[in-house]
């Protein structure tokens, strides 16, 4: 029979699962209409509280108001200071827009002429400072140098080691830089390692986040007892894609602090490893920021094991990936899986999302082709809109996957499957089977994917049928509520994000 004219059997499959189909393909169908404008859930939950003893040694952080934020009160500056005797490695991966801010360019060049050390950072929210010409790098520069003339000084550090510099918030416009300098002696006299001086931290870099997002981690290497902690940000204009620093070439920033002893270089090398697997693959809204940098701090201060992780004799030999391959492994892997956990909270804080979900993509020829077709699905406003009407418009995941840009491997249609799958804290775990080599399952259980699809958390999996690679990437719905949070947002120049992006693709 010609490959044109579908078979009997086929026939008779498509016509069972019209009703499924049928609405997949429209857009007007009354359901979609009346869709209801729900609140997103709760997000209370994902605040962590954590004892002194789980963060790293070495550390210490402050934060105050200074004014940026119109709320009285509102945390919008802080520093984070490594205090250790042995030198801190610093690593970052940032924005690859064209239109970078000014605090990534002055981050990336003191990086360069440190060598990849620092005294630690400088953060403050409500303001991006991007797209402010020669006045914003000159704030940037002063935020660092004014921070950095201020702390004490240490026998271990050189010159030219600096206070990196991160902004958030509206762009095109001047930070109040008189007001933020002020503040600068406040912020280190008030300096300290407490459970709620981290947790103040993390409300300063908020803007339309909901919750505060820290997190902490402890692990062993050899002898020593490591901690992580990790402070993220971001809600919406979140879709990364974040390289290592480069010359003249609403935001994600984040921060990783463990006093592990780690050489700058291969840092770097295991922080680009980490964000390529976990911040470059969560998208909000496809929008790629001009402020996007995580900051990843290695000081060396890890006590040994045998003393709680406080105490130690002898400092921790810097490891490096040639010389400790087997130490070097287990932190490389234990900084992806926390950058994950990172990561996926700033999907969670989505701008008006009620739902995390994970693209599953299987069966791909390479993990490259496995990740566009997830971020293809992602991205799709089309099916973000279905999430949250909570259809199952498995449709329009097959028309994402279908236009994704690939070469010179295309997807073959009959070897696509589709399932959805609930969570595994949902009282029913089955996946639902929806396509099947290209062809839709017979009979699909409607109420059973209305009840996978009011799950808060779910997952999509799309095998491609064509290899043995995978890939993972998280998004959210798109709801009435992040309408109205991105039509009151006050900016100038939204348009140079989207030009800076393309320019750059």
């Amino acid at each position: 029979m010609p490959p044109s004219i579908p078979s009997p059997s086929s026939v008779g499959r498509a016509a069972i699962a019209l009703p499924l189909l049928a609405r997949a393909a429209s857009t007007t169908s009354a359901e979609t209409a009346i869709t209801p404008n729900k609140p997103p859930p709760s997000k209370d939950h994902h605040v962590h509280t954590y004892s002194p003893e789980a963060f790293p040694l070495g550390y210490t952080v402050s934060s105050t108001h200074a004014g940026i934020k119109k709320k009285a009160g509102a945390l919008d500056l802080g520093i984070l200071v490594s205090t250790s005797n042995t030198p801190c490695s610093a690593a970052a991966c940032m924005t690859r827009n064209v239109f970078k801010a000014a605090p990534v360019t002055v981050t990336s060049e003191l990086l360069r002429n440190s060598n990849g050390r620092a005294k630690g950072f400088i953060i403050n929210s409500g303001c991006a400072n991007a797209v402010t010409g020669k006045k914003g790098l000159e704030d940037a520069w002063s935020m660092s140098n004014t921070t950095t003339s201020q702390l004490p000084p240490s026998g271990t550090q050189s010159d030219k080691e600096g206070t990196l510099v991160m902004s958030t918030g509206v762009i095109g416009q001047h930070l109040p830089i008189s007001s933020i300098l002020d503040k600068i002696p406040e912020l280190i006299r008030t300096l300290d390692d407490s459970p709620k001086s981290w947790l103040d931290l993390s409300k300063a870099f908020m803007t339309t986040d909901t919750f505060p997002k820290l997190r902490a981690k402890t692990f062993k290497i050899g002898d020593r007892l490591i901690r992580m902690a990790g402070i993220d940000k971001g809600a919406g204009m979140i879709a990364p894609n974040m390289g290592p620093p480069q010359p003249p070439h609403a935001t994600l920033l984040g921060v990783i602090a463990t006093d592990a002893a780690i050489n700058p270089e291969d840092l770097q090398n295991a922080l680009n490893y980490a964000v390529d697997r976990s911040f470059n693959n969560i998208t909000v809204d496809g929008d790629m920021s001009t402020n996007d940098t995580i900051l990843c701090l290695a000081n060396g201060a890890a006590g040994s094991a045998e003393h709680g992780g406080r105490e130690t004799k002898e400092k921790m030999k810097e490891l490096t990936e040639q010389e400790n391959p087997e130490e070097f492994g287990i932190f490389k892997e234990q900084l992806r899986e926390f950058a994950e956990e990172l990561a996926q909270l700033v999907v969670r804080d989505g701008e008006g999302a009620t739902k995390f979900v994970t693209i599953r993509v299987t069966g791909a020829p390479t993990y490259e082709i496995a990740n566009a077709v997830a971020k293809s699905v992602a991205n799709s406003s089309l099916f973000k809109t279905a999430m949250y009407g909570e259809d199952a418009n498995w449709g329009r995941i097959l028309c994402a996957v279908g236009y994704t840009p690939l070469s010179p491997n295309p997807i073959s249609p009959t070897s696509v499957s589709v399932s959805f799958l609930p969570p595994a804290t949902s009282s029913n775990t089955t996946p639902l089977r929806l396509l099947t080599n290209g062809e839709p399952e017979p009979n699909i259980d409607e109420a059973r994917a209305s009840e996978i699809l009011k799950e808060e958390d779910l997952e999509i999996e799309i095998d491609l049928g064509d290899g043995n690679e995978e890939a993972k990437v998280w998004t959210c719905d798109f709801s009435h509520e992040y309408v109205t949070i991105n039509g009151s947002v006050s900016t100038k120049v939204d348009i140079v994000i989207s030009m800076g992006r393309r320019m750059d693709d």
